[in-house]
């Protein structure tokens, strides 16, 4: 099976064409390939589908689409399209399309390259480009999908290319590759980083005034099109070309050409000069086992972090979000030890604090370029100098850099590494919706068979078995919440001659249930406390969010609807609705199933101890005395 992007969409099974004649279809298949093994919502589906303008009844409208593809596709091919909220997912392996071994091509170049064989990873880039056809998406009825992805495909063949002719003029073949820079400096004339492989090819070619010809007739254009002046890298290949420092020889029989630099400025302090004696730095926190419910998300995440592209100025970023306690870092670290094969520079890593003690960019970008080997008196002391050299030490590298508990999208911009094979990945309890690009892992509660491994992990599979009724009690209180099982496992196994149903009635019947889910310096409040602290509230005229928790904590409540807060604040459904949704973006609150909000019973405790909280502190005001 085969399905082929990097020209017109093909699909061919066993040999076999299959056709997708209907337009519409041929949208969703083409958007399902460009988020192979990843979840795509309905909602983007529709919005290529419709070019930004879906009706009402667009969802409806997709699903009968995609039974329609599984019917195309056959029984086997249509297996790979799965259903997952909000949307579908397509289960593709690297080999089974010609953007996945594109993909591939380009990460053994990389490797290579790394390890010096030119040879071999020109020959991947060769064979990489080799697999694009014709112009990608013609045949595709989405605008929308031709302006996002097709934008991505031709900026990504355009780096591939720029990266064999680097590899190209490191093995000293410039007069080889002119005529077809030549070409492509003509379809692209403000391209400049191809402008300035074509001065280098030219002038190394003893075409020296040509070289400078096509500076003088590119600094025209940029001037007149864009009013700027050439960049910095283009400068720089102009002025060694004046200098004639960059005159070929070739090289002797145990000589290995260097690759070209022409076209990277050099930092400035010592250290960013060296950058054959940077440090590579190591920096992930251990972690424990990983659990077997995880798998699925960690493949996910492993999968984007070791294959996913971005176009040029952008860094693979991945953001693990959810709430507190549900294991957001133990996933992240655990990804991260798994690809720090493919990190070769090194790993950083900060944990930012999250909201209650956020830790900003300008504190932890000494210690980061520190851990890149700057002299501690030669990192800069202004904070837009500090990043762009933490840019251009990073650019062109490839390191993972973990931001653990990072509280807004601020505290993470200064720290996104120069474009290049560098690879981010973040926690967060928000979803930091306006980090661009970035590849969005919602982690939910843990499920019950994920729940009794994680408790049997702890206290031993045995003493699970022997009491399972009261071992599920225990976890329905925890509401799967990774952390609250590990404390209650940690006290179970502290109190061996505890029963776990001793344990689970003391959870039940308990009139402050987050007091016993405390156990040294680890407890569930803390987290909740934190959630609370950051809740958004709406605006004046709106109903606030807060106090929406606090009233269902006073009623006890375990779920409850927009119109039944309506009714209880005076307010509209839409105002309700706004509150509400507040309160699951802040994690206090479950998604709305049925049109019904639901509170867990950590939740629900901790609403409830809101709600006394505010009780107390109105019986204690002296106004409410003397009333």
């Amino acid at each position: 099976m085969k399905f082929l992007l990097l020209g017109p969409l093909s699909i061919r099974l066993n040999a076999c064409e299959v056709h997708v004649s209907a337009p519409r279809q041929r949208v969703v298949m083409a958007a399902l390939l460009f988020n192979a093994n990843r979840v795509i919502s309905v909602d983007r589906i529709a919005e290529y589908v419709w070019d930004g303008a879906p009706p009402p009844s667009a969802a409806a409208t997709i699903r009968t689409y995609v039974m329609r593809l599984r019917q195309s596709l056959g029984e086997i091919a249509s297996a790979r399209i799965l259903t997952r909220a909000p949307g579908y997912l397509l289960e593709l392996g690297e080999h089974e399309s010609d953007l996945g071994q594109f993909t591939a091509h380009r990460r053994r170049a990389a490797e290579l390259a790394e390890r010096g064989d030119l040879e071999g990873s020109s020959a991947e880039l060769a064979e990489a480009l080799a697999l694009w056809r014709e112009e990608p998406l013609a045949d595709i009825p989405s605008q929308t999908l031709r302006d996002v992805e097709g934008r991505y495909l031709q900026e990504l063949r355009l780096q591939t290319m720029e990266l064999r002719f680097d590899t190209e003029l490191a093995l000293l073949r410039h007069a080889e590759v002119v005529p077809e820079l030549v070409r492509l400096v003509r379809k692209h004339p403000l391209r400049e980083a191809l402008v300035g492989k074509l001065m280098l090819a030219l002038f190394r070619s003893g075409r020296q005034s040509e070289a400078l010809d096509l500076y003088r007739r590119t600094r025209v254009l940029l001037v007149e099109q864009l009013g700027t002046e050439p960049s910095a890298d283009l400068r720089e290949v102009h002025r060694r070309i004046l200098s004639v420092h960059d005159r070929p020889r070739t090289p002797g029989p145990q000589e290995r050409p260097a690759p070209a630099r022409a076209a990277a400025p050099a930092p400035t302090p010592a250290a960013a000069r060296e950058r054959s004696r940077w440090p590579s730095p190591a920096q992930l926190p251990s972690v424990p086992l990983p659990l077997s419910a995880r798998s699925g998300a960690l493949a996910r995440l492993q999968h984007f972090l070791t294959t996913g592209s971005m176009p040029a100025g952008m860094v693979a970023t991945a953001v693990v979000t959810g709430r507190g306690g549900v294991g957001k870092s133990a996933l992240a670290l655990h990804v991260a030890h798994a690809v720090r094969g493919s990190s070769v520079h090194g790993q950083l890593y900060a944990d930012l604090g999250g909201a209650a003690r956020p830790l900003t960019a300008r504190a932890v970008l000494p210690r980061f370029l520190a851990d890149l080997g700057v002299p501690r008196d030669e990192i800069p002391e202004e904070a837009s100098e500090r990043e762009s050299l933490y840019r251009s030490l990073t650019a062109g590298r490839r390191l993972l850099v973990v931001l653990d508990n990072a509280s807004s999208t601020a505290q993470v911009r200064p720290l996104i590494p120069g474009s290049g094979g560098s690879r981010l990945l973040v926690t967060s309890r928000r979803r930091l919706a306006d980090l661009d690009g970035a590849h969005t892992l919602q982690l939910g509660p843990l499920d019950e068979a994920g729940s009794l491994e994680l408790l049997g992990s702890i206290v031993g599979p045995a003493r699970v078995g022997a009491e399972p009724q009261a071992a599920r009690t225990v976890l329905t209180v925890c509401a799967g919440l990774p952390l609250a099982i590990r404390i209650a496992g940690t006290r179970l196994l502290e109190r061996p001659h505890w029963s776990i149903g001793y344990f689970a009635r003391r959870l039940t019947e308990a009139p402050r249930l987050l007091d016993e889910l405390h156990a040294g310096d680890l407890g569930v409040r803390p987290c909740l406390d934190a959630d609370h602290a950051g809740l958004r509230r709406t605006a004046p005229a709106g109903v606030d969010p807060a106090e929406v928790f606090t009233a269902l904590g006073a009623a006890g409540a375990s779920s409850v609807s927009a119109g039944r807060v309506a009714v209880m604040f005076g307010c509209s459904e839409e105002q309700a609705e706004e509150a509400l949704d507040a309160l699951v973006e802040a994690n206090l609150l479950g998604a709305p199933a049925g049109g019904r909000y639901r509170l867990d019973a950590l939740l629900g405790a901790y609403a409830h101890e809101r709600a006394q909280a505010v009780a107390v502190q109105q019986h204690d005001h002296p106004y409410m005395r003397a009333g």
